[in-house]
């Protein structure tokens, strides 16, 4: 109890400096969390992934569209249990900022195989029944202020002319890590309008396969790629998972940079708080003498001088933790659907926590290693 009373005095005795190197060690937590959150918010889609679901595109690119056939013989493969499609839309609402995913999928099946987002029944039931008929996810809705009923007009890009969609369905996330900022409309309704241009109808963007055992993954692949191997349309099948990866590669170099940053602001944690408790030591040299011509031994020394380092550094730590959420919430705000789950997850607090101890401990080496070796006439004549 002495001990404790003592750690909390010596922590308090400066509080100038104490409340900037709290301050400090609390601004390099809150951007480090920002930091790895938006790592994992850049791995959202990687994470949401699920195991019995396979992705299949065309082998050439994804920008290339595979027919409307294909289903039809995938079905037939074994483990195969069912078989969406989806075609990326692109298009434009208000104008080039207000950037959402936005895709026409089928068939009626299609929101069986993502279990993540919940859609009424009822709604379910009014989007296949309305051919310009459209479901958006909740996050979505609430920026854009829209309403059941409500007419979404959209300008085409990849499918020239003006498209006006009726909402008639809002999803929500099953869980927190679901990305509840896409828009979807009826793959039939785009085939239609396709069919009134020069541009080629009964083609889909991929196609989604629900399989029936998640470890036979890599053979229904490869059952799936051999059935269009040759054909003018070949297909590359991989996992969920392996797809999204896919469109995170296109920007490691960035997720790299941030990791690297992140771990840059852990050395200046190291250095706020390293420097305070170097002069904190060398200015109670003469009382550390004190205690040990007093009978106090260097273990005593050393818990009180990693004591007062781990209280800094913890109370740092527990601010910057505690504003991250604030933070977030702004960020999530601004970002928009550039990251659409931005959310400050217990790893990343547990994970700040550790990094907090663990710079504590390590600020106090060098003190604690000079109060026990420093002799004690020298400390009674040292001045700091």
């Amino acid at each position: 109890m002495e001990l404790l009373q003592l750690i909390i005095r010596n922590s308090l005795r400066h509080r100038l400096r104490s409340s900037l190197t709290v301050v400090g060690m609390a601004v390099a937590i809150l951007a480090f969390c920002l930091l790895r959150t938006t790592v994992e918010a850049w791995y959202g889609g990687v994470s949401a992934a699920s195991p019995d679901r396979l992705i299949s595109r065309s082998a050439v690119s994804l920008i290339f569209t595979l027919p409307i056939t294909y289903r039809q013989r995938i079905l037939q493969v074994p483990e195969v249990k069912q078989v969406a499609y989806a075609n990326w839309f692109g298009g434009v609402y208000i104008d080039e900022r207000h950037f959402f995913p936005r895709m026409a999928v089928g068939p009626s099946i299609f929101f069986d195989l993502f279990p993540e987002f919940i859609v009424p029944r009822e709604q379910l039931k009014a989007f296949w029944s309305r051919r310009n008929a459209c479901i958006a996810g909740r996050k979505l809705v609430e920026q854009y202020g829209w309403k059941l009923g409500d007419t979404i007009p959209l300008t085409g890009n990849i499918y020239p002319g003006e498209w006006r969609l009726v909402l008639v369905g809002v999803y929500r996330g099953a869980t927190r890590s679901t990305d509840e900022t896409q828009m979807f409309f009826r793959w039939d309704y785009l085939d239609e309008a396709v069919k009134q241009t020069a541009m080629q109808s009964g083609q889909v963007g991929w196609y989604i396969i629900q399989i029936a055992n998640p470890q036979n993954a890599a053979a229904v692949s490869q059952s799936v790629d051999s059935l269009f191997k040759n054909s003018l349309a070949e297909t590359l099948t991989e996992t969920e998972k392996a797809f999204q990866l896919g469109f995170v590669a296109m920007t490691e170099a960035l997720v790299v940079a941030i990791r690297i940053v992140s771990f840059v602001v852990i050395g200046v944690i190291l250095v706020i708080l390293a420097n305070t408790m170097a002069m904190t030591a060398r200015e109670r040299m003469s009382e550390y003498a004190t205690l040990k011509t007093l009978g106090f031994g260097d273990l005593f020394l050393a818990k009180l001088i990693a004591g007062e380092s781990l209280t800094l550094a913890l109370l740092g730590g527990t601010l910057g933790m505690g504003l991250s959420f604030p933070a977030a919430h702004i960020f999530s705000r601004k970002l928009g659907t550039i990251l659409p789950v931005f959310r400050i997850e217990t790893g990343t607090l547990m994970l700040a926590g550790a990094i907090c101890c663990v710079i504590g401990l390590l600020a106090a080496v060098f003190p604690v290693w000079r109060a026990t070796r420093i002799k004690i006439v020298d400390a009674l004549t040292h001045i700091g």
